[in-house]
């Protein structure tokens, strides 16, 4: 069974449906003071917005693009104690449109970190919670490290360069880091020493290669770590078997959350969550590479793709190569909603 030092794992994720107004808009009930922030329009075309403490709440990069950072406070005006504040802009809160966000925390804006060869000039990093934003410059060198405060070795890592276009850079333990994929793309999983220089995580650094998307000696970069913490987050890999009664992906916890996608076929990525669907089977996904409206299909409808969020994991119940091609990987990761035991040894309801 998995145990886990964190009983009440809304006190470091959540996820919050809200209804844009036009006007400015302050959305609460988050339960802790986000450190970083991705929404989506549920029902438009409208880019994946991604800012976060370290680098500032009007500062906007968006997942689907490569553009460099932007500032707009009429999108999302401050990260608060309890939530946040949106301006007036239609990507984040348009009058009458659906949103869905994902919130975590980290350690607010944090400091500079000088164990790697690069000074890093915020780590925001929770130990708790396994979760470190960065920001640094790069050196253009091989083999350049940069301090992500952890304290543990972090099992994902994502890279996206802030001064001018670039790819985002998702690597995982799960596949290894001689591997990486793009956020923002349906390429297939890469192999290149340019992106992690063929090094995984310390307990204390994250390598770099030389790559522009990673360490250019004059890009400025933003970086997002997570460690596995057992019971909260998985980091993981699953085959598909292609029938409707497909893997079932054991996690140590009930799923919030969940970004997936094919490693070795050209597929969108897809972020579910248990607030858009709060009944079994989840139907309606997000995609973070691409503007497209996510899916809107009302509980009991039949829908075209299904997972299920179990107590101890999550279960696929499709036969689309999207999730659950017959002999494909599928990489993921997951935040929980409730541990299946936690430290006070108390069994969740089982599946």
């Amino acid at each position: 069974m998995a145990y886990t030092t964190i009983n009440k794992s809304t006190d470091y994720f959540n996820t919050k449906i809200y209804t844009g107004t036009g006007s400015s808009n302050a959305i609460t009930g988050i339960g802790f003071a986000p450190d970083w922030l991705w929404l989506k329009s549920r029902n438009t075309a409208t880019s994946n917005q991604l800012v976060d403490n370290v680098r500032g709440a009007t500062k906007m990069l968006a997942s689907n693009v490569t553009d460099a950072e932007f500032t707009d406070a009429n999108r999302v005006a401050s990260l608060d104690s309890d939530g946040m504040t949106l301006g007036t802009n239609s990507n984040t809160n348009g009058s009458g449109t659906p949103y869905i966000s994902w919130l975590w925390k980290a350690n607010g804006q944090g400091s500079a970190n000088t164990d790697g060869s690069i000074n890093t000039t915020y780590t925001s990093a929770n130990t708790t919670s396994g979760f470190s934003i960065i920001k640094y410059n790069g050196n253009g060198s091989a083999g350049a490290t940069i301090g992500h405060g952890l304290g543990v070795a972090p099992k994902c890592v994502i890279i996206k360069r802030t001064d001018t276009t670039s790819n985002w850079i998702f690597g995982t333990g799960a596949t290894g880091f001689t591997k990486f994929l793009y956020l923002n793309t349906t390429d297939t999983e890469q192999t290149n020493s340019g992106t992690f220089n063929d090094t995984a995580p310390s307990s204390s650094l994250i390598t770099l290669g030389s790559w522009n998307d990673v360490n250019n000696s004059s890009g400025t970069y933003i970086c997002y770590a997570f460690a596995e913490k057992t019971g909260f987050n998985k980091f993981g890999l699953y085959e598909g078997n292609g029938n409707a009664a497909g893997p079932f992906v054991y996690t140590g916890f009930k799923p919030a959350f969940i970004m997936l996608r094919g490693k070795g076929i050209a597929r969108n990525w897809t972020n579910w969550d248990n607030a858009r669907d709060i009944f079994n089977p989840h139907w309606n996904y997000i995609y973070p590479n691409l503007s497209q409206a996510g899916t809107n299909i009302a509980h009991g409808s039949s829908g075209s793709f299904a997972i299920d969020f179990l107590s101890n994991g999550f279960k696929l119940r499709n036969t689309d190569d999207k999730f659950n091609g017959s002999g494909q990987g599928y990489i993921y990761m997951a935040f929980a909603a409730a541990p299946l035991v936690g430290s006070n040894n108390i069994p969740a309801t089982a599946r």
